[in-house]
């Protein structure tokens, strides 16, 4: 048996502190619940088996579950159940593919799943003190990202920043400046003009009561000039450094929702699938190469679809830092072109629990665009993991490759 992809929306992703500021995660999770579901208007909502919902943070308004939270906003039956996953950045993506295990193995018909973030709105925290009324201050720490009351006992290496990590990554595997923003300018080309060509609109669905229709991060006249005038932020120039704000993904705000199902689920979700779940991968490392797990992640991930990168049409990897993406895309020695061909991260935006799900959407809607039969869709995870998902295009009999 096994699974595939029959719906997706998501919120155009907002800047921190943008548009979205002022909506609430659980809030943005039922919108696209709602919006998701009101593409397949002949399915009794009685029939999903399980919400299974992305989210890296959990520290504020989305606590308590936010998968069975934004179900019931959304209005499903009470008897829907839900729940809530947290792999960081891959989030939503390892929604997709626990969900689609569960269909695989006959547990489940129809899932939804999905994933949300508001990095704006993550709270500060602080440790509960062991004895009442200390003397001394007490700090309180953002959860917006990153490592943050580090467990004193993790190797001093492994938690450094992640943009300190990534700076290590260019070091070793010699990556330029240069050619980080060339990289990044290209991203936000590209989403422009996917957006100009209609690409996105109905794949992004506006939020009530905003005045926001498209990405809020993009830059429409980025150039790799205008980008190589940015300051290094992790590291100072002197000491090499070369990531900068222009050339890495900006802190987001965002949800998105894919509706999966069996082959037998067309008829209970009254429409035909598009894609097809041909071949997942999971892989772990060292937690400050993180960027650099998508590699293993993808091609394991090839080897259980049973092909090679040679018939992979189309990749959506996520672009966390242009840095890592350039590593990635060396060590698969794929073709740049069919990489991101609708933008990516670092100009769309990285709302951390919502991108996995937006590369899973965007690759099935680009691989029936292109008429390619293999995408990969792939993602780096803090602390060391990476996640890989291979879809089938639906129509693959019809294609040529």
């Amino acid at each position: 048996m096994s699974a595939f992809l029959y719906a997706a929306t998501r919120t155009p992703f907002g800047r921190l502190g943008g548009a979205l500021a002022g909506v609430r995660p659980d809030d943005l999770a039922a919108a696209v619940i709602t919006s998701t579901l009101a593409r397949v208007p002949g399915l009794d909502h009685c029939a999903i088996d399980d919400v299974v919902w992305g989210n890296a943070n959990g520290a504020g308004e989305e606590n308590r579950n936010v998968g069975r939270m934004a179900a019931l906003l959304a209005g499903l039956p009470v008897s829907v159940p839900g729940t809530t996953v947290n792999r960081l950045c891959g989030s939503s993506l390892d929604a997709a593919m626990i969900a689609g295990r569960a269909i695989e193995c006959g547990d489940a018909d129809v899932v939804l799943t999905g994933g949300v973030e508001s990095m704006t709105r993550a709270p500060w925290v602080m440790p509960k003190p062991a004895k009442p009324f200390p003397a001394g201050d007490v700090t309180a720490v953002s959860t917006t990202l990153g490592w943050r009351l580090v467990n004193p006992l993790m190797p001093k290496e492994w938690t450094v920043s992640l943009g300190e990590a990534n700076e290590q990554l260019r070091e070793r595997f010699g990556i330029s400046r240069e050619r980080q923003d060339e990289f990044a300018a290209r991203s936000h080309q590209r989403a422009h003009a996917a957006w100009e060509s209609g690409f996105y609109d109905d794949l992004v669905v506006p939020v009530g009561g905003v005045d926001l229709t498209r990405d809020e991060g993009i830059r429409a006249g980025s150039t790799p000039e205008v980008l190589a005038g940015l300051e290094p932020v992790f590291r100072a120039p002197e000491q090499g450094g070369t990531i900068t704000a222009g050339n890495a993904s900006p802190l987001s705000d965002g949800a998105c929702a894919v509706l999966l199902g069996s082959e037998k689920a067309a008829a209970t979700i009254g429409a035909d699938p598009i894609a097809r779940i041909a071949g997942r991968g999971v892989t772990a490392l060292e937690p400050q190469a993180f960027g650099y797990a998508p590699v293993e992640a993808a091609d394991r991930a090839l080897a259980r679809a049973g092909i090679g990168w040679d018939q992979v049409g189309a990749v959506e990897l996520n672009e966390a830092f242009a840095v890592q993406s350039l590593a990635c895309l060396d060590a698969w020695k794929v073709d740049p072109a069919i990489v991101n061909q609708k933008g990516g991260a670092i100009a769309i935006g990285h709302p951390l629990g919502a991108s996995g799900g937006r590369i899973l959407a965007t690759l099935a809607k680009v691989l029936r665009e292109s008429r390619q039969r293999y995408g990969v869709a792939a993602i780096c995870i803090g602390v060391g993991q990476g996640l890989a998902v291979v879809l089938e295009n639906c129509d693959a009999t019809e294609v040529g490759r």
